[in-house]
This record gives structure tokens, sequence and C-alpha cells, in this order.
């Protein structure tokens, strides 16, 4: 099991990384081209990234032939789900706290990018973080 000061490091790092892809971006660009560059810049902080994981969808103990994709998965214990949209909604925070659930991952970042500080577009969420020793 991960410490909770190693979820901090790495968590540090992601945003950092993402700070560094949105300096030198900026917002207005698809979905697609920050995520291969937040991963060349997770990947140079000495980071293992997965990108497009798959996440199948058990229901009643059966896995259907059905999945939910995420973004990028962080040293096996973080997800990052990317947007680059005008407004994040709350189906959005969902959709990650969903995927963190399901995976039974503990801390998530919900990262828009097109935004004009990188500082407004970052939600960070948990999902039993505390009961981590």
């Amino acid at each position: 099991m991960i410490s909770k000061n190693r979820y901090e490091e790495i968590g540090r790092k992601v945003v950092q990384a993402s700070y560094e892809v949105h300096k030198e971006l900026g917002p207005g660009l698809l979905e697609s081209v920050y995520e291969i560059c937040l991963v060349e810049e997770l990947q140079n902080l000495n980071l293992k990234v997965e990108r497009q994981v798959k996440l199948p969808v058990n229901f009643k103990g059966k896995v259907l032939e059905k999945e939910f994709i995420i973004d990028l998965l962080v040293e096996d214990c973080i997800i990052i789900e990317l947007k680059a949209v005008e407004v994040l909604l709350p189906v959005h925070e969902v959709q990650l706290v969903t995927y963190m659930k399901l995976a039974d991952i503990r801390l998530g970042f919900l990262i828009n990018f097109n935004v004009p500080l990188l500082k407004q577009g970052i939600k960070r969420k948990v999902n039993n973080y505390f009961l981590i020793k």
C-alpha cells in the first residue's frame, strides 16, 4: 500500500507537470494534445504513466461488454481525467469519482486545460484517502 506521503509527492508532480504543459501550450487545444504532452512531462519526472486505460463494467458480479476509459493512470495509484472545455460541469467530477471508486483508486485529478490560469482548472478528488496511513 502506498503511503500518504508518496501520494502527496506524486500529486505534486502531477500538478507541476500540468502547469508546465499549460504554460507551454496555453488554452484552446484539443484534449488529446494536452494528454500526450502531459504524459511526456510526467515521464520526464520519472513517473510511470498509462494512457487510455480500460476499466471494465462489472454488474452483479459479471463483467459486461462495455468499459470506461481512464485518460491517465499515474504510478498505478492516481487517475487523471483531462478536459479542454469552456466550463467544468458537475458530471465531469462525478465521472472522475466513479472511475476512482470502480478502480479502487484513492486520489484523482480533474484537469481542464481550457482556462486562462490553470489554477482555475484543477480539481483534486479523494476516495477513502484519509484512511491511508
